[in-house]
Order: structure tokens, then sequence, then C-alpha cells
């Protein structure tokens, strides 16, 4: 018998409906009250055009005075698939008063008409059951339903009434509503979600629907309203929880909505007296203002954080503050030594673990950047023996190779590189496989590694801020190492250094140079994505940007810019992004 029950399936679902039928008969005949033996000969009899025959034997089943209400939906619907609108309609309406004798029939009853796309009636039967039965809940079953129909109000409603009465978690339900939203805050759906939104907020004021609204601003980009709803969330907690204002800032700071960022983060710093929170909120301040850092504006932080070290000294509960003030010294000031001095003084601080780890790599990075190779390896090597498992570890193992990589201990470079090529971090692993090809590559075609040394002393340099010393280290390469394998390389990190000296017209031809001539080396994706981004963001020639983007979509599949690039792509065709 499980023999004969797993071929019929497997006929079933094989489309094989002339062999399924030979054993859905039999287990019918044995089992005549398993209902999805039932079901299944009556598929098999409707696939192969023998409407008679299931008719024949769905009357004969719901003769039944106990018959399983399905039985009429698919007796109804043999006689749809015969085009007899009203006998189909004579027994889905029987389906449904089933649910009177039984309201918990609700589900199955509607679950088949949804199957068999009958939304009405759908929507009459899980109705029915509600209201025969209070205490069953089929608000998703219909919010479903009402955004296949279109009916995006009623949709909303239902979705919102389930968060409402606790019925279901808030993450599932904006999952399913963020279908039916976009970017664009003139979408009609969108207008029509704030505005049920508004509606209940009047009929019920609670903090929900502030919340939700916050959402709704977040994924438009509208930050600055998203804001206005945080204040009042925040207003009414009784300063309680920063944690939404905090989250907002960070994602406005990313999205570069500067002027919003900086709103809501000396929002925080007015209106919260936690020194952790306020001390977090003013180096955000700081990161905003060196986004587009000036002379003055550097002379300013300076100030602010001397100013900050002195309110809050050197303390465990503020190393945050030491790290951010030593990368500003070293990297935007060029000062490394006094930066030093500071973090070390930190290290004899009492702190757990996790945190000696991140004291350590910024330390780290510092002795990098002032050519003190092996004591900055001594502290990375710490941090990724004591934190294998972790992506810090992997992080840390990572650094060890670029550090040999600046020092030109290529061969200890790889042997940390090909265990990295597994790292959790799909960041890091990617990091990884293309140093290590870089330095593999390079070394097979050139014993001396000169060209490669070169590479590494201008991967400093860029490291260092020292972009147009970089950029002329990297004209060396392309000048006296033609046709070398590292051309690409070069190509590749001169173009981004151009771009961040805002050079342009030289960026683009160095990326336009790499897909030409190495469409089919390793960097070929890296190339059309950052043509791409520079089309888009900066030259504003989108039709350019989607031609880029395209290639990578349909050419670089396994490249770690797929989906960004067909997320931008959808994008610039005018797709709704959710």
């Amino acid at each position: 018998m499980a023999q004969e029950d797993f071929l019929a399936k497997r006929y079933l679902n094989d489309g094989d409906y002339k062999k399924a039928v030979v054993f859905y008969e039999k287990l019918v005949e044995a089992h005549p009250r398993r209902t999805d033996y039932s079901e299944g000969l009556v598929a098999c009899y409707q696939q192969l055009e023998r409407f008679e025959d299931a008719e024949s034997f769905l009357l004969e089943k719901v003769q039944d005075e106990y018959a399983f209400p399905t039985f009429y939906i698919e007796l109804g619907y043999n006689y749809t698939l015969q085009n007899q609108p009203e006998k189909a309609t004579e027994f889905y309406d029987k389906a449904v008063e089933k649910i009177d004798t039984n309201p918990n029939f609700g589900y199955s009853v509607g679950y088949r008409f949804q199957k068999y796309a009958l939304l009405d009636y759908s929507i009459k039967a899980y109705t029915r059951a509600m209201e025969l039965k209070p205490e069953l809940n089929y608000d998703f079953q219909l919010a479903r339903i009402y955004g296949e129909q279109g009916n995006i109000e009623k949709m909303y409603q239902s979705y919102l009434k389930l968060i409402w009465e606790g019925k279901t978690s808030r993450s599932n339900v904006l999952r399913n509503i963020d279908d039916f939203i976009s970017e664009d805050p003139e979408n009609e759906n969108n207008i029509l979600l704030r505005k049920v939104l508004l509606t209940n907020a009047q009929k019920n004021p609670d903090l929900l629907w502030n919340e939700l609204l916050s959402w709704l601003f977040v994924q438009q980009k509208q930050y600055n309203s998203a804001f206005s709803q945080e204040k009042a969330i925040y207003k009414r907690a009784d300063g309680n929880n920063v944690d939404r204002l905090e989250s907002l800032g960070e994602i406005a700071l990313e999205e570069k909505d500067l002027e919003s960022a900086t709103d809501i983060f000396q929002y925080i710093v007015d209106n919260n007296e936690d020194p952790r929170i306020k001390l977090n909120a003013q180096l955000q301040l700081i990161d905003i203002e060196l986004e587009q850092p000036t002379e003055k504006s550097l002379e300013t932080v300076e100030k602010q954080f001397e100013k900050l070290v002195e309110t809050y000294g050197n303390q465990s509960t503020t190393l945050q503050l030491q790290i951010a003030y030593a990368n500003f010294l070293t990297f935007k000031r060029d000062t490394p030594d006094p930066a030093i001095t500071m973090l070390k003084e930190s290290l004899e601080l009492p702190m757990g673990r996790m945190t000696m780890a991140y004291v350590k790599l910024a330390l780290g990075d510092i002795l990098v950047y002032d050519q003190r190779f092996n004591e900055a390896l001594i502290l990375f090597t710490q941090v990724q023996k004591s934190l294998k498992n972790d992506v810090l570890g992997q992080d840390a193992r990572f650094k060890v190779a670029q550090t040999s990589f600046y020092k030109g201990d290529f061969d200890w470079a790889l042997t940390q590189l090909k265990v990295l090529r597994g790292s959790t971090s799909q960041l890091i692993a990617n990091d990884a496989m293309q140093l290590s090809l870089l330095i593999s590559d390079n070394s097979l075609e050139d014993s001396t590694q000169t060209a490669l040394k070169k590479y590494a002393r201008a991967d400093l340099l860029a490291y260092q801020n020292k972009d147009k010393e970089a950029i002329a280290s990297l004209e060396d390469i392309l000048e006296n190492h033609k046709g070398e394998k590292i051309e690409d390389e070069a190509l590749l990190k001169q173009a981004e250094l151009l771009v961040e000296q805002k050079d342009y017209e030289s960026a683009e031809f160095n990326y336009l140079k790499i897909v030409e001539f190495y469409s089919d080396g390793i960097l070929a994706d890296d190339a059309h994505f950052a043509l791409g981004e520079l089309y888009t963001n900066i030259l504003n020639e989108p039709e350019k940007a989607k031609s880029h983007y395209e290639k990578i979509i349909y050419n670089y599949q396994d490249s770690y810019y797929f989906p960004q690039a067909r997320l931008n792509f959808r994008r610039l065709r005018g797709d709704a992004i959710n």
C-alpha cells in the first residue's frame, strides 16, 4: 500500500495522469474515507478530461451527511471546467453553508477556494467562520486575498489589525506590506498606507502608529519625517529608550542625509544624560563633520576631541573616544605618535577580551600607518589567536596578511589569505581572494616581484591617505610594466584614488580600459560596478550606468557585486523597489 501511495503521488506530480489514475482508483477503493486519495483521483480525472467520472464520484461523496465541505468545492470546480457556472455556484454556496454547521471548516474551505482563485468565495468563507467563532482569526489570509484582488486599503487594514491585536509579529506583517510599497513617496500604495496609518492614529492614539509611520518614512528615505515620529515616540517613553533614534541617525548617515543625521544626533546630545549614549552621539556628529573635511573643520574637530577627552577622561567606559581620537590624529592629521601613546595607555585599563581586541586592532592599524609593521603584526596575531572562531579574529588574520603584503613578505601573506577564503564574512573572503590572486599571479610571472613590490608600496601610500603619491607610484607601474598581469590591478587602484581626488574623467578612462582589455580578468566586475556607480552618482548618465550593471547581471553572476548591481539596474529602469 505504501508503494502504491508513493507511485500515485509520483506519477501525479510528474504529470503522468494515466498511470497515476490506476493507483488512485486502487487506493480510494481500499481507503474510501481518505480525502487526499479522493482528491488525487479527482485531479487525475480532470486532467484527463474525464469530467463525467469526476462528477459521478463527487456526487456520491456529497450524498454523505458528513461529507467534508471541500468535496462541494471540487464538484463545483468540476462544473466550472465544463463551463456550467450555475451548477458550480450551487455547490460553492453549499460549501460555504457547511461552515454554519462547524465554523472550524472555515480555514479548509477558504484555502480551497484560494487554490482555485475563487477569491470572493474565499473571503466569504473566512469572514463567515470569524463571525460565528470570534476566536478564529483569518486576517492574515484575508489580507493576502485583498492584496491579490488589488484592494490595497482593505489589505493594509487587515495586516494592521493583526499587529494591533498582537496576533502575529510585526516583522512578518511588514515583510508582506513591503511587497506593495516603493521608495517613491508619491506612489499610490505609499500614499494609501500613510492615510490608513494616520486614520488609525486618530481613532486609537498609540505609539504603534508612530512607529509604523516612521518605518514607512524610512522606506521612502524621508529621514527627517521619520525623525518627527521618533521624537514623539521618545517623548512618550519619557526618554527611556534611545535605541530607535540612534538607529535612525545611523541609517541617515549611511544614506548621506547629513542634515537629518546631524539633527538626530544633536537631539540625542541635548536630550539624554547617559554619558555613554551622549558620547556616542557626539562622536557621530564628529564623523558627519569629517564627511567633507576642510582645514578649518579639522581644526574645529581637533578642539572638539580635546574637549571630550577633558570631559570624559581615559577610562574603560569611554574607549570608543580614545579609538576615534587616535584614528583622527593619525589618518586626518598625520600625527601617529600621540595616537600610539594614547592607545597603549588605554590597553592598561581593565577591559573584557572583545574590547581588548578592538583596541589592539585600532592600535595595530595606526602602527601600520607609521610603518612599524612588526609591532602591528604582534597585536594582530594576538587578536587572531584569542578570537579564532570570531569574525573579529578573521579580520585580524586579514590584517596580518595585508601588513605582511605592505612589508613585502608575500609568502606569509599568501599563507594567511588561503585560510581566509572560507571566511564566514563574505567581504573578508572576497578581499582575501583578490589579494591572494594579486600576489600569486604576479609572483609566477616575475620572480623578482618588482612590480608587486611597487604595487604594495602604492597600496600603503593609499592606506596612509597619501593619494597623490600613490597615484604617481601606480603610474610608474603602468608605464614601466605594460602588458604584465599587474596592469589591471594598477588601473583599478589608481581609478579608485582618482575618484577620491575628484578626477572623474581619468578614473572613467581607467575603468573603461579594464572592461575593454581585461573583460576575462577577475577585476572586470569591479570595474563595471565602479562605472555604474560613477555614472549614477556623479556623472549623471543613467543609461551608461544601466549598461554596466546589466553586464554584471548577465556575465558575472557569481560576482560579489551581483545583488547590488541587480537592485541598482532595476531602480534605474524605473521598477518599484521594495
